[in-house]
């Protein structure tokens, strides 16, 4: 199995003045988005070429677009979301991107719809545009308004044959997982192994009421303030061709060390 260790560009915020601590010696994919500006992508592509490294995006490009909106109104509308999206798959294809990442199924909070219908008309138009472009598309599900697990809830009820048919990628988001159904993450993850390209490897704090994505590290793995996330990994590792995302932020000011033993911990499960 050919997986591939990668950096996100949130490790940065995609900051245009910290680009160049993307291109890590260790690391030959980066998968970002959210650039502020089209020098700045711009800027991206240069050090791309320059690197030799592929890259994924993770919709949207740019900043202040469209995140979730594919299925209901967050805050644009869906017809504006899909227009920017093909825009998007249109212009990643031909500057030969790897794949384009999209929040999909994504929904506020419980819906009165069926929701089997509602993903499988989304799930046709992003097979078409996957078709249109030939660039894999890889749907991320998500949590919705307060955390709400529904998105990922109504993937794990959905159909997997009817998934199937559109030959369409996910990404599985540990921390997005652990937080919807907790020790039942791997029960969730597991039924779509055959389906998952791109992992992304964080772990989660908690600050009062909110959270952020802190870098995996071995010293999580029981100490009782942090998700165990070994296990979810070592399946990871026996699904084929994943791409594994190291998917932090810089909120909790992570030292280089800690951030390179969690990248050698994970790089440890893989060669094994």
């Amino acid at each position: 199995m050919s997986h591939r260790l990668s950096l996100s560009g949130s490790t940065i915020m995609t900051n245009p003045s910290q680009l160049t601590k993307l291109f890590r010696d260790d690391m030959d994919h980066i998968e970002i988005g959210e650039f502020p500006s089209e020098e700045s992508f711009d800027e991206f592509l240069k050090l791309v070429r320059e690197h030799k490294v592929s890259f994924g995006l993770h919709s949207p490009l740019y900043r202040n677009q469209s995140k979730y909106d594919l299925l209901e109104k967050v805050q644009f509308e869906p017809q504006q979301a899909w227009e920017q999206f093909e825009n998007e798959v249109r212009y990643m294809a031909n500057l030969g991107a790897e794949y384009v990442l999209v929040h999909f199924p994504y929904f506020k909070k419980a819906s009165v719809e069926n929701v089997d219908i509602t993903i499988e008309q989304g799930l046709r138009r992003l097979s078409k545009l996957q078709d249109k472009y030939s660039i894999p598309i890889v749907c991320e599900p998500k949590l919705g308004l307060d955390r709400s697990p529904v998105g990922i809830q109504y993937l794990h009820n959905f159909p997997l044959e009817i998934w199937e048919t559109y030959n369409l990628k996910l990404c599985i988001d540990i921390g997005d997982y652990l937080l919807a159904v907790g020790e039942k993450a791997l029960d969730y993850i597991s039924k779509w192994r055959d389906f998952i390209k791109v992992a992304h490897l964080h772990n989660v704090e908690f600050h009062g009421g909110e959270y952020i994505w802190v870098p995996v590290h071995p010293s999580h793995e029981g100490d009782g303030k942090h998700f165990c996330i070994k296990e979810i990994l070592l399946f990871l590792t026996r699904c084929k061709d994943v791409h594994f995302v190291f998917e932090h932020t810089p909120h909790s000011n992570p030292t280089d060390k800690f951030v390179d033993e969690g990248i050698q911990w994970v790089r440890k499960h893989l060669l094994n």
